[in-house]
């Protein structure tokens, strides 16, 4: 309390509600601190402490709301204090999306860190008085920079691409002056995070533009009756990847499948969140492993070739360095340790698995065996791309931009940087109508794994598997794709003449290339396939 020495002045009812008021601030804090004990995976152990932290939360800000201006006068409550509480509410709220996948906890989180923002709370951090701030000023002044980086990751995510650019621009000038002022020895990791923002707004390879040039912001969240319809009496698998799962709608709650995001993780960890998916999964689910990472390559041929001697991809080793250089604790005959071999998943296909693989070994997992009779699928990306889209790598995988955004990708592949918001519509038009048929060429195909059509029931799954057709009959017209290392494959295999190399196929691909006025970057007839 301000004023020491006339405590004995101060109303027993105001005495009260700061004690109230820091009861209720120390309890979130032991509540938030205890959240980073708690098992990153696993579907239920989180709920109720997450429940009760957010309780707590939801008084603090209520209290401190109704109580302003006690807390102003007896407590010397600061804007940055409040904007603190605010911030780990909207904290609270990200965690929430990450455990439950539903945007709405997503959008709620915007909303706080918003209101942080909107309202200044931290406006005055660089201006407190050190004597009267109980943090150190660095200490002060990172909470804020934090707060901005967790801001842009929100945007990121709804795909507020003009406010992240205007947020990059004011956490630049934040760092600078941190920077400046403390001389600190972390000023390359916020620098890092700067690049790494800065990778993520260029991501997008194409702009659309409107009638004034402005460039429009596209969403890739699917739409409802955005994918392809079963036909009337067709017979598929009833899998799902979640049994709560809608496309997008009006309704406030957007649920889409539970998932796990991992950044460069060891093979521990990847492990343990494969383990727990794998446990949590509900009867008539699908598992889904999107792996996108660093080939990694066998040493030498054995006699014996099983699932752990083809390489797989690179999980973090976290090596021992003595000297300055990495320990290697293998001879040549053994296998890499730090690595997601193939034969690592065997155990999880005793469920239904499709997995997704996009990585410069990626054939690694075309080598697998079905053990146990369950659906499994994997989709293989291209191991190598032509010299001139090598130079696009640093800015995201083509095959993976091929999943998310087949249009973009299109453009890409043709070199195409901008485009008229117009002729975009009408091309995702023709792209909606070409990948109905399609999905008719795998429901129909009576040579198709039927795997296949034991995930063809999930709309996401579906719609992957349509992408995934266009981006292989796309590659194979292409002129400049003129490896066969180059086309993406799959496990099974597809059966090509009905989907991959499809006529129907080319000819939509051919036809959406005449749209844009790029038809000489690609074969028109399928004699010049087997020219090379």
């Amino acid at each position: 309390m301000t004023g020491a020495g006339a405590e004995d002045d101060i109303p027993l009812s105001e005495r009260k509600t700061v004690t109230d008021f820091c009861y209720l601030l120390d309890k979130s804090k032991q509540l938030f601190n205890g959240l980073r004990d708690l098992p990153q995976y696993g579907h239920k152990q989180w709920q109720s402490y997450f429940g009760r932290t957010f309780d707590v939360y939801t008084k603090l800000w209520k209290f401190q709301q109704q109580h302003r201006q006690v807390l102003d006068n007896r407590y010397g409550l600061k804007r940055w204090q409040i904007g603190e509480v605010a911030s780990k509410i909207g904290q609270l709220y990200y965690h929430y999306y990450l455990r439950t996948s539903e945007t709405s906890y997503l959008n709620e989180a915007f909303s706080f860190y918003s209101a942080i923002r909107q309202r200044s709370y931290y406006y005055q951090v660089n201006k407190e008085d050190r004597c009267l701030c109980p943090l150190p000023g660095p200490e002060l002044v990172v909470k804020k920079l934090r707060y901005y980086a967790r801001y842009i990751v929100v945007c990121l995510l709804l795909n507020k691409m003009d406010l992240v650019k205007v947020l990059v621009k004011e956490l630049s000038e934040e760092i600078e002056d941190y920077t400046q002022r403390f001389n600190t020895e972390d000023q390359l990791e916020w620098n890092l995070v700067l690049q790494e923002v800065a990778a993520f707004v260029e991501a997008d390879p194409v702009m659309v533009l409107n009638d004034d040039n402005a460039v429009v912001i596209t969403s890739n969240r699917l739409p409802e009756g955005g994918v392809p319809q079963l036909e009337q009496g067709m017979v598929v698998g009833q899998l799902t990847l979640q049994e709560r799962w809608s496309p997008v709608k009006s309704q406030p709650r957007e649920r889409t499948p539970h998932k796990y995001l991992l950044y460069k993780p060891t093979f521990s960890q990847l492990y343990s969140f494969l383990s727990a998916s794998f446990k949590e999964l509900p009867a008539n689910s699908v598992l889904l492993i999107y792996l996108s990472a660093t080939g990694v390559f066998p040493t030498g041929r054995t006699d014996y070739e099983g699932p752990y001697d083809f390489g797989g991809v690179l999980t973090n080793t976290n090596r021992d360095v003595i000297n300055g250089e990495t320990v290697q604790k293998r001879s040549q005959a053994q296998k890499e340790m730090h690595c997601l071999h193939p034969g690592d998943l065997y155990p999880f296909t005793r469920k239904p698995l499709f997995v997704v693989v996009d990585s410069s070994n990626s054939s690694a997992y075309k080598n697998f065996s079905n053990l146990f009779g369950q659906p499994l699928v994997c989709l293989l990306s291209p191991t190598v791309y032509p010299k001139s889209m090598q130079d696009q790598s640093q800015r995201g995988s083509l095959f993976t931009l091929f999943l998310y955004s087949p249009l973009m990708a299109f453009l890409s592949v043709c070199g195409l940087s901008s485009m008229r918001q117009g002729l975009w519509e009408k091309a995702q038009e023709f792209l909606h109508r070409a990948y109905g048929d399609i999905g008719q060429m795998i429901t129909r195909s009576h040579s198709i794994d039927q795997a296949f059509l034991q995930f063809y029931g999930d709309e996401f799954l579906r719609l992957l598997l349509i992408r995934f057709v266009f981006c292989s009959a796309t590659l194979r017209l292409h002129k400049l794709f003129r490896e066969s290392r180059s086309f993406p494959e799959s496990y099974p295999q597809l059966p090509k003449q009905d989907t991959v190399e499809s006529s129907l196929v080319q000819r939509h691909i051919l036809e959406l290339a005449a749209m844009l006025d790029v038809q000489n970057l690609f074969y028109d007839n399928t004699l010049s396939l087997d020219d090379y």
